[in-house]
Formats: structure tokens, sequence, C-alpha cells
């Protein structure tokens, strides 16, 4: 059924907006003057509007659109109003296109999370799953809000450990673009001048000589077979148990599991906050939370930890039996069960989490960076000793 966007004033010249599904433009003139609406006027959407529907906004948009669409609301604005306010605040085109479209969803009669699915991309089932909960409670400010903090805590996480990668990452690529330089060009200059000579060469130039002639000979084949590869490995990474494997493998990884742990609980238990302080019943809230983890152990641990809750064991014992979640969760959330204080003992389990994860990431940062510098330095100095040996036994020689 084609969709059309609409435009009406009504008895008092208020202009009105909406998108509806009907059969015609003829339709809907009449379904609008039958409820006390003049059309002024009726489009047909495009395909553009499908296209728009699976765009993405950048997370820091979304929060940004969130915080503000939450002022709004808390001052008492109606909810399409605050949009269309929104809009008028915004600057990036496509925002103010999904924000305008969002306000003409709600204005024609759709619920805010009926109008947020039309944009899955943008607006998560996480997301989409709180605001119905605001709606429902007369809370949606107050969810607005903890959205809004929810999405920069997890972008200020999420900063820092890219931050904590860039540059062992630059070190790593440097270092393996002069490792390429000396193989590919200045290690074949050198034997052009070597084999003028009828010096015996050292066994490490010799062996230098053969590694850059193998990689001169196969370098293509060996580019493509590396793409083959990684694109087999992300085929074959789609399967679950082969997910499952790989996820496990990383847990048992010294330091590296521990710190997926932090995280992952961290998002579990920050997730599993905003949704029973939203007022979400308990069970919805663990399985929405499972959703958003990303390591299958955890998740499936969750699932578990939600199959005991609902036979009536407390969730601090139903966690706990999984054998996955830190002590700290554990007893926090055995607390906040205790207390009837679960959303703050989960807020504060979160942060805690948190704070470690960073903990560890500045560890194995500081651990990783020297490292690289002396294997990158290592593998180095062996090219340059390579290169260099011959030049000086033959200086030897001439004196």
């Amino acid at each position: 059924m084609p969709r059309f966007q609409w435009e009406a004033v009504d008895a008092q010249g208020r202009i009105t907006r909406g998108i509806r599904e009907i059969e015609n433009a003829r339709a809907l003139r009449q379904a609008l003057q039958s409820e006390g609406l003049t059309p002024t006027a009726v489009d047909e959407t495009s395909g553009a509007t499908t296209a728009l529907s699976w765009s993405r906004l950048p997370p820091q948009q979304v929060s940004l659109l969130t915080r503000q669409l939450a002022t709004l609301v808390y001052s008492g604005l109606p909810l399409h109003q605050a949009l269309q306010a929104v809009t008028d605040q915004t600057d990036d085109k496509r925002a103010r296109t999904i924000v305008t479209a969002l306000a003409q969803h709600v204005a024609s009669g759709e619920s805010f999370s009926a109008a947020l699915a039309h944009y899955p991309r943008t607006f998560s089932p996480l997301y989409r799953g709180l605001v119905a909960a605001g709606v429902e409670s007369g809370l949606l400010a107050e969810v607005l809000q903890r959205l809004a903090d929810y999405l920069d805590a997890r972008l200020a996480l999420k900063q820092k450990f890219v931050m904590a990668l860039i540059y062992p990452a630059l070190v790593t690529i440097i270092a393996l673009a002069v490792i390429v330089v000396l193989l590919t060009y200045v290690v074949p200059q050198v034997v052009a001048v070597y084999e003028h000579s009828r010096q015996t060469l050292p066994w490490l130039t010799r062996a230098l000589i053969q590694t850059s002639a193998f990689l001169r000979a196969t370098g293509v084949y060996l580019l493509i077979g590396g793409v083959l590869t990684f694109l087999a490995a992300g085929l074959a990474y789609r399967r679950q148990e082969i997910r499952e494997s790989v996820h496990r493998f990383f847990l048992k990884v010294p330091g590296l599991g521990r710190l997926l742990q932090s995280l992952e609980t961290a998002r579990f238990s920050s997730t599993l906050a905003i949704l029973v302080g939203s007022g979400a019943p308990l069970l919805r809230g663990l399985e929405t939370a499972a959703g958003v983890l990303n390591l299958l152990p955890i998740q499936q641990a969750v699932q578990n930890a939600v199959g005991h809750v609902r036979e009536g064991v407390a969730l601090a014992r139903a966690l706990k039996e999984s054998g996955v979640f830190p002590p700290i969760l554990i007893h926090l959330v055995a607390n906040g069960e205790t207390t009837g204080k679960l959303a703050e003992m989960l807020e504060r389990a979160a942060g805690e989490l948190e704070r470690e994860a960073e903990r560890r990431l500045a560890w194995i940062a500081a651990l990783v960076q020297p490292v690289l510098i002396v294997l990158m330095g290592g593998i180095v100095l062996v090219l340059v000793l390579a290169i260099m040996m011959p030049i000086v036994s033959m200086n030897q020689l001439i004196r």
C-alpha cells in the first residue's frame, strides 16, 4: 500500500502534518476531511524515504538529539512540538530529515516507539524499548535523559579504547612499511652491487636476499591468498559455533580476557540499570540486556540467568551460578535486591567495572607499546645488519 505525506489545517487554524498508508491520495483527502481537517498538501512518499529508513546517524548525533529532546519534553512541551523544535536546532541535514519524519509520524497518531522503528539502523531495539517503557510509565523525559547519559558513557569508553590502540597501530604500520620498502627496493639494489663482487656473503645477507626474492616472486599471490583467507574467515565467523569458539578463546587469553569480561559486564550492568530504573520488568530487562552483548558466552550466561529468574531464583544467585560474572557485580546485585535499590546498585557496578576496564586497558597499552617498538626495531636492525655486513667486510679487504 502506498504511503503519503500530508499537511492539513484544523478548525483552529493549526497546521498538522503526518504520514499515512492508504489506497490513494483521494481516499486520504476524504479521510482527513472526515476527521475535521482541511488538507493543504498530499504527496506520495518516494523511494528516498525507504533509503532514509536504512540510513544511520552517528552515535554522537543520536546522543545529542536525545539530550535535546529530553530537555524539551522535561519542560512540558508536547512530544511532536519538541521534535519540531529539535529539528530547528539541528544543523545536520540527514538528522534534520529523520527528526522531521519522526515528528510527522507522531503527529499522525503513531506512538513514539513505533515511529522510531522506521529507522532501525539509527535507533536500536534497546533505544525503542526504553522509549516505549518511558511513554507507558509517564517518565519519558527521565528515560531520555538516562538514554543520553548511557550513550555518552558508551562513546567515552569506546574513544578511550580507540585512543589506546592508535599508537601501537601506527607503530606497526610504519614498521611494516619500512620493512616492505627495504625488502622490495633496497635489498635488490644492494644485491646488484654484490653480484659484481666475488666475495662470500654472510649467511644473514644470503637469507635476506632469498627472502627478498621469494617475496618479489610470490608477493601478488601472497596478497591474493591473504585476501581470500580474510574473506573465508569472515564467512566462517558468521557461524554461531565458530563465533562462540573464538569468543571463548579471547576470554581465556591472559589480560585480554579480563578486559573483555569487564567491558561486557559493564555494558550489561548499565543497560539493565537503565531498563530497571525506567520501570521495565526484570525479565524483560534481562532479555533486552542480553541482546546488546557481543560475546556469546556472556550472552548465553545472561539467557540462562533469565531462565533461573523465571523459576523464582534471585538474580544475584542466577548470575553467580553461571560462573562468568565478576564477584563485584554479584555482590552489588544481591545488595540491590535486598535494599530495593537494584537500579542504583547496577549503575554502581557498571561504573566500577568500567574503571577496572580502563585500568586494564591502560596496563595492556603500556605493555604492548614497548614490546612493539622493541620487536619492530629488532626486525629493522636485522635488515640493516644484513645489508651493512658485506659492505664492512669489503672495506676490510680493501684495507
